[in-house]
């Protein structure tokens, strides 16, 4: 499968890496909804995601949009293996929207939580550091 820009699949350590710029949408969510989709579909093993939304310079989403995108997500996901989610933002905004995420896939095996230290996000999802820094300094 050909990645956008934006999403990096390191199948090693079992992540990927979506790391938006510029709006952060509705459009850009289903993006992401969509290539997770698929593969967790096509791929035998579990694996965890980390959202860097430091690039995003602006929040275009609501609550009901993020409702309906985290009942969606436990509905799809179902019963699949337990899997975490590390949000990283610094956006009073996202890191709203990612807590009431987080609290709305409370119960089921997806594990939300949001960070705003890479490192702390690195050592919760059990990765290297450098994996979450690859595209960092371009939006510092």
């Amino acid at each position: 499968m050909q990645l956008p820009s934006d999403v990096e699949f390191y199948e090693d350590i079992r992540l990927i890496v979506w790391r938006p710029r510029g709006l952060l949408s509705r459009e850009a969510v289903n993006k992401i909804i969509t290539i997770i989709g698929e593969l967790e579909t096509t791929l035998e093993e579990p694996f965890n995601r980390f959202s860097d939304t430091v690039g995003a310079h602006e929040v275009d989403l609501n609550f009901e949009y993020i409702i309906h995108v985290s009942l969606y997500l436990r509905a799809f996901y179902g019963k699949r293996p337990p899997i975490k989610s590390a949000i990283l933002a610094t956006d009073a905004t996202a890191i709203h929207y990612g807590k009431v995420h987080a609290l709305l896939t409370q119960g089921s095996p997806i594990n939300v939580r949001v960070f705003h230290d890479r490192k702390e996000a690195a050592q919760w999802l059990g990765v290297p550091i450098a994996v979450l820094l690859a595209d960092a300094n371009q939006h510092q």
